[in-house]
């Protein structure tokens, strides 16, 4: 799977993936499953690389301390919003707001759809941000409106 970046925006960024051939029903769901995993873990702040303490620690953690208070001294780093996800051809995206979420959600999705593409279904290319010239994002499909729509409710 080649992994491409493109301009982004942690605020408004489309993801991409690009089948090896159209998706079936079943293998469109698991790509789904995968992006709404990796949201609701961002949404509750899971992608928080300035509270990274059993990281840091190393390889041994046998009877580690967790500092609750760094912890909760940490910033937020919260997912905002996920628009659904959409599929044209051999093509799939969605759109995300990231929030405060910090990049190594970015690095865990590669990571996930990485063996995701070895595993179940292969996949050719994962872009992140930008959009394809032949399937425009436009500008208010997912973008503030949405945001400011989803903070009213």
């Amino acid at each position: 799977m080649d992994v491409q970046f493109r301009e982004f925006d942690p605020f408004n960024v489309w993801i991409w993936v690009e089948f090896n051939t159209v998706p079936s029903e079943i293998e469109k769901q698991y790509v789904e499953e995968v992006f709404n995993s990796w949201f609701f873990l961002g949404k509750l702040g899971g992608f928080n690389a300035e509270n990274l303490q059993v990281q840091d620690v190393g390889l041994d953690i046998s009877y580690m301390e967790y500092n609750d208070d760094a912890a909760d001294d940490s910033l937020v780093a919260l997912m905002h919003n996920m628009g659904e996800v959409e599929y044209e051809a051999n093509w799939g995206r969605c759109w995300f707001d990231l929030g405060t979420s910090d990049a190594i959600a970015i690095d865990v999705l590669i990571m996930a759809l990485r063996q995701f593409s070895k595993d179940y279904v292969v996949l050719d290319s994962l872009i992140i941000g930008g959009e394809n010239d032949d399937w425009p994002t436009g500008e208010s499909r997912y973008g503030t409106e949405t945001f400011l729509d989803n903070q009213r409710n």
